[in-house]
């Protein structure tokens, strides 16, 4: 809109042009505050979501309890290495409680601290991948609830649990060092809720970190999780037998 004046303004004349332009009197204008970025997390399409992972790369998660690194191997399960490669390039696991710790069984974790994010991901399911590998001490498997549930859980094998490669837990990485750490994580709540007095996870969904601070303090967290390494797969005419 464009506005044109003649003669003297005077001072109604300047109070009129400063409520038009947002300006008081004889007062300029600052920049307009940058808009916080958008949280990719909250839109599984966003660039940083979509992709293939290498062929292999390594993880390491620094947690409260220790460091230890994670190698994946896309070849054994291609979309679940994807969604994971994508989630930790993102930071999505960044700051996430292991939740379920059973000593001589699992460790889980992949809720987020942000029931934003919980709330979008619990939606965005995975294909199942077919199982190739076993779940033996120190892979890692997506949690799910029945085939085509997979979404953004995983759980690391503290023992060898070949049972579930029948139930379709497809391993798609294994933990290459620090396994001490993942053993030193808190157990002391142990199962969730009626079978323990661990965390419920609906609870966790909706209210994130804030829920799990108050009523489960104890329990280690990821402090930051990221890409160690990257190998893309060799040219066929390189390619081993």
């Amino acid at each position: 809109m464009n506005l044109r004046f003649t003669g003297s303004l005077g001072a109604a004349g300047l109070l009129l042009v400063g409520l038009i332009t947002g300006c008081a009197p004889g007062r300029v204008s600052g920049p307009t505050p940058a808009l916080p970025p958008l949280d990719p997390l909250l839109d599984p399409t966003a660039p940083e979501m979509i992709g293939e992972a290498p062929a292999m790369f390594k993880v390491l998660f620094e947690t409260t309890a220790g460091d230890f690194v994670v190698e994946v191997e896309r070849a054994i399960a291609p979309l679940g290495a994807d969604r994971f490669h994508r989630l930790v390039r993102a930071g999505y696991y960044d700051g996430a409680r292991f939740f379920r710790v059973l000593p001589g069984f699992v460790v889980q974790f992949g809720l987020s601290g942000v029931p934003e994010r919980n709330r979008v991901w619990r939606e965005v399911t995975l294909d199942d991948d077919p199982v190739v590998a076993s779940n033996v001490r120190g892979t890692l498997s997506y949690a799910m609830a029945g085939p085509g549930t997979r979404t953004v859980q995983v759980f690391i094998n503290l023992q060898d649990n070949v049972r579930l490669d029948a139930d379709g837990f497809a391993p798609f990485g294994r933990v290459t060092g620090g396994m001490d750490a993942v053993e030193r994580l808190f157990a002391g709540y142990g199962e969730g809720a009626p079978r323990g007095s661990g965390p419920l996870q609906p609870r966790i969904q909706e209210e994130g970190e804030a829920y799990l601070a108050e009523e489960f303090p104890n329990l280690d967290r990821i402090i930051r999780a990221w890409i160690l390494s990257e190998t893309e797969a060799p040219p066929p005419d390189e390619a081993g037998p």
